[in-house]
C-alpha cells in the first residue's frame, strides 16, 4: 500500500482520467503512468490489472449516464460489447507474454493518423450517417469489438479513443453516440481483462478500489458535460486528447521525458 500522499496523487490522476474516458477515452495514457509512477515495486501486469479495476468503475457510471440521456441503439452497442469482451479476454491472456516497448511506436503512428484523419474532415462526426445497414453494420461493429477489445486486454491505453474513431470513422456515427457506445464496450473490455487478472491475484485491491472511486467521479462529470455540451465538443476535446497523447508517447520514444 502506497503512503497516503501518493494515494492522493493517485486519486487525482484516477479522476482525471474518469473525465477524459467518459468524454472521448484514452484515460488510461494518464491512470496507468500515474501507476507506474506510484507503485514502483509492483510487476507489469499488476499495473495493468490494478488499472482495470480503477477503470471499470469510471466506465459504469459513464456507460449508464449516457445510456439514459443518449439511448443508444442496442443492435449496435450489444454485439460491440460481446465482442470487445471475447477480444479483451483473450488480450488480457497474452499481456503477459508481449514486449510492452513494441507497442509505443505503434499507437505513436495510429494516433498521428486517427488525428489527422479527424482534424482535416471536419464534417466528419457531425451527424450520424451510417455507411452500413444490416447484417453489415452488426459485422463491422462486431469486428471492431474484436481488434480494439483485443488490444485493451494486452495494453489499453487509448482504448476508448479507438473505440470513439472507429465507431465515427467506421460506422458513420456522429462523436455524442459514437462516445456512448464506446463507453459500454469500454466497460466490457474492462470486466473481460478483470476476469483474466483477478484468478491470478494480479489486482491490488485497496489501491484499485480508491482509483476506482475517483475515476467514477470523473467517469460521471465527464459523461454528463459530455452529453450537454453535444457532438461538437466531443470533437474538438477528441482532437485536443489525441493531439496530447501524440506529445507524451512521442516525448517518451524520444527520450524528453
Amino acid at each position: 500500500m502506497p503512503d497516503p500522499t501518493t494515494l492522493v496523487l493517485l486519486a487525482l490522476a484516477a479522476v482525471a482520467a474518469g473525465f477524459v474516458d467518459a468524454v472521448v477515452g484514452g484515460g488510461g495514457l494518464i491512470q496507468l503512468p500515474a501507476l507506474v509512477l506510484g507503485l514502483p515495486g509492483a510487476s507489469p501486469v499488476q499495473v495493468l490489472a490494478t488499472n482495470k479495476l480503477g477503470s471499470i468503475c469510471g466506465t459504469s457510471v459513464s456507460s449508464v449516464t449516457y445510456y439514459r440521456r443518449v439511448r443508444p441503439h442496442a443492435g449496435t452497442f450489444v454485439p460491440l460489447m460481446a465482442f470487445a469482451f471475447v477480444g479483451s479476454f483473450g488480450g488480457a491472456l497474452l499481456a503477459s507474454h508481449i514486449p510492452k516497448a513494441a507497442f509505443q511506436p505503434i499507437v505513436l503512428v495510429v494516433l498521428v493518423a486517427v488525428g489527422g484523419y479527424v482534424l482535416l474532415r471536419p464534417e466528419l462526426g457531425s451527424a450520424t450517417r451510417l455507411r452500413f445497414t444490416g447484417h453489415r453494420h452488426t459485422a463491422a461493429a462486431m469486428g471492431a469489438g474484436l481488434v480494439v477489445g483485443a488490444y485493451d486486454g494486452a495494453l489499453g491505453p487509448g482504448t476508448g479513443s479507438f473505440f470513439v474513431f472507429t465507431l465515427v470513422g467506421l460506422l458513420g456515427y456522429a462523436f455524442l453516440e459514437a462516445s456512448a457506445k464506446a463507453r459500454m464496450a469500454n466497460w466490457a473490455t474492462n470486466l473481460a481483462a478483470l476476469c483474466v487478472f483477478a484468478p491470478q491475484d494480479a489486482v491490488l485491491w485497496r489501491v484499485g478500489l480508491v482509483m476506482g472511486a475517483a475515476n467514477l467521479v470523473g467517469g460521471y462529470v465527464g459523461a454528463r458535460v459530455a452529453v450537454s455540451r453535444g457532438a461538437r465538443f466531443v470533437r474538438v476535446f477528441f482532437i485536443v486528447v489525441v493531439g496530447a497523447f501524440v506529445v507524451r508517447i512521442g516525448g517518451g520514444l524520444l527520450g524528453v521525458w
